[in-house]
């Protein structure tokens, strides 16, 4: 009884020191501005006070023995120590709104109280064990993962990242095909490490040391920057050409996102992967989806980003929303393809874990259950209709692009010399922050707002972003 009075005391605690923060800011701005704040839809959660370390302290801790190439993504740090849902709160009990959802990794929300039900449970029973015994876990959601994919996509295996996923694909596609050379998109993302970095086409991601090695970048079929704008048959073309005047006319594969999310949610021009795929199957390749952020339903319309483009993958690499947070990813292709690894063993410690494998099936429920493709389709919509309206408005907003929960706004100085507003974007999203609104940011040259919340995000929790936006920009 008396645990249960300090619990309610503490939470009552919370929930008056979060509501006069927010009392306390809003009044604040509405003076600063002369105009009335946008307000944060209601939300009936009040988080567990905090007693950790300081935010000074943490990043005084984060200074000292983290790796210094960790980059922070505000001005002014944030804090975060809880979430829920959509949205994220800070040491002092502030809320946030995820816009971001973790680079595009919270797909059914943040702890979601399903999703933490399976993990404790498992977690309970078998934290570890590998493929060298039978376990239910990974047995069970191989089946139901394989259910989900088209065609003769039969054949699973379980990784740890998006970049481990995209590393074994290729080297699946060379062992199967035995040819070399890899295509893969410029501006295109596929992970960190030394194969997938030399698969991505964009600078950032790229060290100064040797990659990139029979790998070779073909024009990105980009509707907005692209030299060929929509005419998915001169990119293809150019694709033709690649193949003939820089390879032996025989590839290993193709590897591709539908929709470029680090390269600022950027979607391939209609009709460029169906053209593409055909080239590519020609030459001797076989076709690689990168579906590690357009997977699971996020972009509305279909369960899979590369059905919007009507094709039939041999692979499909996933990983971030498969798990809702949790490490995990995978690969999945055909018997045929996936018996080209026979010929050696091929082990990873932590694939398929009870612990992930039991998350990853409830993250698959969840989805399911709350009709979270369906939800993408018609909440994506009434944002990108918002955030058009928002580009009538501000002539800064060059571009607005994406499918269901996968959008970009892209930032220009001129709209028509599209050169990129880097500085202001960077000043908006700060501002944002300050505001409520978590925001991520992307592509070439770091102008495009990438807004890939978690997908139980509301029209409410749509309509509070915009006007916030609209806000900032205003303040430019």
């Amino acid at each position: 009884m008396i645990r249960t009075g300090l619990v309610r005391a503490l939470s009552k605690l919370g929930e008056s020191t979060s509501r006069a923060w927010q009392s306390t800011s809003m009044r604040e701005l509405s003076s600063s501005t002369q105009t009335f704040a946008p307000v944060m839809p209601n939300f009936s959660y009040v988080p567990v006070p905090y007693t950790g370390p300081s935010a000074e302290k943490v990043l005084q801790l984060r200074k000292t023995y983290l790796s210094p190439s960790l980059s922070m993504h505000f001005r002014k740090p944030v804090m975060i120590v809880e979430g829920k849902m959509q949205y994220l709160f800070d040491e002092k009990g502030r809320r946030y709104l995820d816009a971001f959802a973790g680079i595009v990794t919270v797909s059914a929300g943040h702890c979601h109280p399903e999703i933490v039900k399976a993990v404790n449970k498992q977690s309970e029973l078998l934290q570890h064990t590998t493929t060298i015994y039978l376990n239910n876990q990974i047995a069970e959601y191989a089946k139901e993962l394989a259910d989900k994919m088209p065609g003769n996509l039969k054949c699973v295996y379980f990784v740890n990242s998006g970049s481990e996923a995209n590393d074994m694909a290729m080297m699946l596609a060379r062992a199967h095909t035995g040819n070399w050379d890899m295509i893969s998109l410029r501006n295109g993302y596929h992970g960190m490490s030394m194969a997938t970095m030399g698969a991505c086409g964009h600078s950032t991601w790229k060290q100064p040391v040797p990659q990139s090695f029979g790998i070779l970048h073909a024009m990105n079929p980009d509707p907005y920057r692209g030299l060929f704008g929509n005419d998915a048959t001169k990119y293809a073309a150019d694709l033709q050409d690649l193949i003939l005047t820089a390879t032996s006319g025989r590839v290993a594969g193709f590897m591709a996102e539908t929709i470029q999310g680090v390269g600022g949610a950027t979607p391939l021009v209609q009709g460029y992967l169906p053209a593409a795929y055909k080239i590519i199957r020609e030459a001797g390749g076989i076709c690689i989806a990168d579906e590690v952020q357009t997977g699971f339903g996020r972009t509305g319309t279909k369960y899979w980003g590369f059905e919007n483009q009507g094709v039939q993958p041999d692979i499909v690499t996933m990983a971030k929303g498969i798990g809702n947070g949790l490490p995990l990813a995978a690969v999945v292709t055909t018997p045929e393809i996936s018996a080209s690894l026979t010929k050696r063993l091929h082990f990873n410690t932590f694939g398929g874990n009870p612990v992930c494998s039991a998350g990853g099936r409830a993250v698959l429920r969840v989805l399911d259950a709350e009709k979270r493709q369906e939800h993408c389709g018609v909440v994506g919509a009434h944002l990108l209709k918002r955030l058009n309206q928002l580009k009538d408005k501000h002539s800064i907003i060059g571009d607005v692009r994406g499918q269901g929960l996968m959008l970009g706004v892209e930032l220009v100085k001129d709209r028509h010399t599209k050169e990129p507003a880097k500085d202001a974007t960077v000043e908006a999203m700060e501002r944002m922050k300050d505001m409520g609104v978590l925001m991520g940011k992307g592509g070439l040259f770091g102008n495009v707002f990438r807004i890939k919340p978690p997908m139980c995000f509301s029209k409410d929790d749509a309509d509070f972003l915009v006007d916030v936006m609209d806000e900032a920009l205003n303040k430019l």
